[in-house]
C-alpha cells in the first residue's frame, strides 16, 4: 500500500480553464514514465479549480514526482494559467479500498 500522497490545487486564470484541462491531460505521459508515481488523479472542483492528487510508496517517490517534468511545468507556466500559485499539500495515506484483480 502506497503511505504517502499529494493534493495539488490549481485555480486557472478566468478565460485559461481550456487550456490548464488540455495541460493536465496532456501530462498523463509524462507522469506514466514516473515508475514511483503509483497513482494520479486530475480532477476539476469547480469551473475553474482543478485538484491532483497521486500517491506513492515512499518519500523518495514522492520526492522524484515533486522534481519531474510535470512540476517544473507547472512552476514555469504558474504566472500564465494559474491566478494564484498552486498549493501542495503533502499527506500520509491511512487506508486505501482498491479494485478487485481478478486472477486467471
Amino acid at each position: 500500500m502506497d503511505k504517502l500522497a499529494l493534493l495539488v490545487r490549481l485555480d486557472a486564470k478566468k478565460g485559461k480553464e481550456t487550456e490548464v484541462e488540455k495541460f493536465i491531460c496532456d501530462s498523463v505521459a509524462d507522469i506514466q514514465n514516473e515508475s514511483a508515481t503509483s497513482t494520479w488523479h486530475a480532477l476539476k472542483l469547480a469551473p475553474s479549480t482543478y485538484i491532483i492528487f497521486d500517491t506513492f510508496p515512499d518519500d523518495e517517490g514522492r520526492q522524484a514526482h515533486l522534481s519531474g517534468k510535470v512540476a517544473k511545468t507547472i512552476e514555469e507556466k504558474s504566472s500564465e494559467l494559474f491566478s494564484r500559485p498552486p498549493t501542495i499539500e503533502k499527506l500520509d495515506v491511512l487506508a486505501v479500498k482498491l479494485p478487485e484483480v481478478l486472477q486467471y
